[in-house]
């Protein structure tokens, strides 16, 4: 917490002038406001400076990179028309990831290709619009993907997030009118047992009952159809985040 040489306030509102005060730097992961803020700042009354927007915006991005989360694929086997890829990712933060407000989600982009380099299967392609390829709640807002231990069709996709419902047990993105959640399989951090916390903060749905689905990451298996294909094969495995 480096010190700041003169006279600061803490806070816009009432705030009080003060010595000998230190710079806090707290890295979260929500880039995309962090540019909303630059961008509309006259709109918005920001009185940060662009070009310190910029560097904290390039903060967030390098945090999410090498800070919060892992990704490895642990074992390739291919076995006649099938290839089978198991794959690891790791928490690294201190919290369930990802975390606060609930439109946030992590989720894993697999891609297989033949020896020609063309893709035999994908499953987790982004959009241009920003939609996940195979996502149920992207399709249909009063659905949702599950939690999946093993993915064997490109139409599924592992999707780390929760989902609320309201009283008529429809997914809701609203706070005040969201009651439970019905899926959260967002990743555990390292200490937490699932099934020692109180209801509200333990999973919801299947990554309740996923044995791989434990303190500190999960791990889920991948059995693709090749079909005619020919090998050798090559596996990439990417975990990639959305804020909003």
């Amino acid at each position: 917490m480096p010190a700041v040489d003169e006279p600061i306030r803490v806070t816009n509102a009432l705030g009080k002038f003060r010595e000998n005060m230190s710079r806090h730097t707290f890295l979260g992961g929500n880039f995309f406001m962090q540019r909303m803020l630059n961008k509309y700042r006259g709109d918005l009354g920001v009185i940060a400076l662009p070009e310190e927007f910029d560097a904290a915006s390039a903060r967030t991005i390098d945090h999410l990179k090498s800070r919060t989360a892992q990704i490895s694929i642990d074992r390739i086997d291919v076995t006649g028309d099938r290839l089978q890829a198991d794959l690891s990712i790791q928490n690294l933060s201190g919290h369930k990831f990802p975390t606060a407000y609930p439109s946030r989600r992590a989720w894993v982009h697999l891609t297989v290709r033949d020896r020609n380099n063309r893709v035999v299967f994908e499953s987790g392609a982004l959009n241009t619009n920003g939609s996940i390829e195979g996502n149920d709640n992207d399709a249909d807002p009063k659905r949702f993907e599950p939690h999946y231990s093993e993915i064997t069709s490109a139409e599924q996709v592992q999707i780390y997030e929760d989902i609320m419902v309201g009283p008529d047990n429809v997914p809701t993105t609203g706070l005040l009118t969201a009651v439970r959640f019905i899926k959260d399989n967002r990743l555990l951090p390292k200490g937490f047992d699932k099934r020692a916390v109180a209801q509200e903060i333990a999973p919801q749905g299947e990554a309740m009952n996923d044995a791989d689905f434990t303190s500190g990451g999960d791990k889920v298996r991948y059995s693709v159809p090749l079909g005619n294909a020919q090998g050798p094969f090559q596996v990439e495995a990417e975990f990639w985040f959305q804020p909003i």
